[in-house]
């Protein structure tokens, strides 16, 4: 009744490769963090490509060498997401995962019950020109926002602290 996961993914990327001009951000590691060689596949193949990494951090942490291999190749196509509210318990998670190269930590904020299983996750160890892609500088690119608009933004911020 209902088409399958490759039929669906198929179909994607038939509309992204007809719209070579439309930027495309593939939400949650384009929905299928589990896979992450066919998504570099997609990558490769499609350079108007992007995806997010909002709410798996419990798929790339299972799959730290992977992960990180991932990360590393396609630093300018990945961008930094939670699906969370702001809420520095949830950010804190991320940021181990990326950061650091923490063994074994759980996925889910203090007092929250996993959503997805109880298995724990591994750090990646990104280096700091890999985060800044990640966390802003892609997303500066995608947005056209220049690079001068995270320096305001930043001066801005620190005058509020």
């Amino acid at each position: 009744e209902f088409p399958r996961l490759e039929e669906l993914t198929q179909r994607l990327e038939n509309v992204i490769a007809r719209h070579p001009g439309t930027a495309f951000i593939g939400a949650h590691v384009g929905c299928y963090a589990e896979n992450l060689a066919y998504v570099s596949g997609m990558l490769d193949r499609l350079p108007n490509y992007y995806v997010d990494i909002a709410a798996r951090a419990s798929e790339l942490g299972r799959q730290p060498n992977a992960a990180r291999r991932f990360f590393l190749r396609y630093a300018d196509r990945i961008l930094f997401g939670t699906d969370a509210p702001p809420n520095p318990s949830s950010y804190r998670v991320y940021y181990r995962l990326l950061e650091t190269n923490d063994d074994h930590f759980p996925y889910w904020s203090p007092g929250d019950q996993p959503w997805q299983g109880r298995w724990f996750i591994h750090g990646l160890g990104l280096p700091a020109p890999v985060l800044q892609r990640v966390y802003y500088e892609n997303a500066l690119r995608l947005l056209k926002l220049g690079p001068h608009f995270s320096e305001a933004y930043l001066c801005a911020q620190a005058t509020k602290a």
